[in-house]
């Protein structure tokens, strides 16, 4: 198992950055390494969404539940379905100086323990560099469009 977590500074407001991080079906339209994001099924709070995103020329695929926090502005995520083990995490948007800051958890397990011995230390640097594109994509969405 392995754990990443990142994090970013938006001007913003929290609230603003949750909206836009809410809107999972949006991210293709600003995030280069995710190809789409559907939603399979709406509930109060609660998504589940089918992924398919490319890292490095690979297709990764799978289906996650989304659940939304309003009051304390967190997502909270998990695999469903998919090649991995595990795959789940957390948004968070907190308050800062600047504005907001923006919290990305990812706690993942391939299911493979050779795998995980070979080229685990790969596979972090991969979901972390995944983490970072995120977060700069939803900051550039953000200054970018309030200048």
């Amino acid at each position: 198992m392995a754990y990443v977590e990142r994090s970013i500074e938006v001007k913003c407001d929290p609230c603003e950055a949750y909206k836009l991080a809410s809107d999972m079906a949006s991210y293709p339209q600003f995030m280069p390494d995710v190809q789409s994001v559907e939603i399979v099924k709406r509930a109060d709070h609660m998504t589940v969404t089918d992924w398919v995103t490319e890292i490095d020329g690979t297709e990764i695929i799978w289906t996650e539940e989304d659940h939304f926090d309003d009051e304390n502005l967190v997502i909270n995520y998990r695999l469903i379905d998919g090649d991995l083990d595990k795959f789940e995490g957390q948004w968070i948007f907190a308050s800062s100086e600047d504005g907001c800051k923006i919290t990305l958890t990812v706690d993942f397990d391939f299911g493979i323990p050779e795998l995980i011995h070979l080229i685990g230390g790969v596979l972090e640097i991969k979901v972390g560099e995944n983490s970072d594109m995120m977060l700069n994509s939803i900051k550039t969405r953000i200054e970018g469009q309030a200048k």
